[in-house]
């Protein structure tokens, strides 16, 4: 059995926890649901395989300008963001207080700065404000409570808002987890606002990694294959198997 750790539980807000297992650290919220996990002989690795797969955007954006994570779970797209991208401004909106609180002190995230944004404030808030509209080039979306049945946000009027934050060509990736009938709902509402959505095949724990599209790209299955061979190399991250995941997306859903 895993055994506990850490606590964190100031009042109004979900506690957040730690247990470990193996070698790797597990953030929970005041339940038994994983809610991000690092390996602690490796703490800026990205260790669940479909928060690998919130990555995915860099098969079509090499060198953003601005990350946001709506989200911060155990900091891990946080952290690889801001440590492989050193050109870029990472930002995060995250409600819980002790999230925020426990990353610093467990997971290893590190202070902010003139890079770095961890915000405590509600995601929906950050993609209305006008002064975020046009501003994100990647948008990564994993918005979930202590009962994760299935995203907290999840309107056209949110997927909407998230759209608006994107600058031109801008690219949001989602994890779409939880009960069946979430899956419909979230992607109907994506589809009505952007250009196009992609979702690849659930790869653990119904865990599904949605793509979402500003501006309709023009895939080239050699050159994204070529890019997948370089992500591996340079980010250790597995992104033959997205380019295998958008190929056989697109054979199924073909016209």
């Amino acid at each position: 059995m895993p055994s506990p750790s850490s606590r964190f539980a100031a009042p109004g807000h979900p506690p957040a926890t730690t247990t470990e297992f193996k070698g790797v650290r597990f953030l929970h919220l005041g339940t038994s649901w994983v809610q991000g996990a690092m390996r602690l002989a490796k703490p800026d690795n990205i260790e669940l395989e479909y928060v690998q797969m919130m990555m995915m955007w860099m098969l079509f954006i090499e060198q953003p300008k601005r990350i946001v994570q709506l989200g911060l779970g155990s900091a891990a797209l946080t952290k690889f963001s801001y440590q492989r991208f050193p050109s870029a401004r990472v930002s995060v909106a995250e409600l819980n207080p002790n999230v925020i609180d426990i990353c610093h002190a467990e997971f290893g995230l590190p202070p902010n700065d003139a890079r770095l944004d961890v915000r405590q404030m509600d995601a929906m808030d950050f993609v209305l404000d006008p002064a975020n509209h046009g501003t994100v080039d990647v948008l990564q979306v994993d918005l979930y409570d202590e009962e994760a049945r299935g995203p907290v946000l999840d309107s056209q009027e949110f997927y909407q808002a998230c759209f608006d934050c994107l600058a031109s060509g801008g690219i949001m990736t989602a994890n779409v987890f939880g009960d069946f009938s979430n899956y419909d709902k979230n992607l109907q509402n994506m589809e009505l606002v952007f250009d196009a959505v992609v979702w690849l095949p659930e790869v653990s724990d119904a865990n599904i990694i949605v793509i979402a599209f500003k501006d309709a790209p023009q895939i080239d299955f050699s050159v994204l294959y070529d890019r997948a061979a370089d992500i591996r190399r340079r980010m250790n991250l597995p992104a033959k198997t997205w380019v295998n995941g958008l190929k056989s997306w697109m054979q199924d859903h073909q016209e």
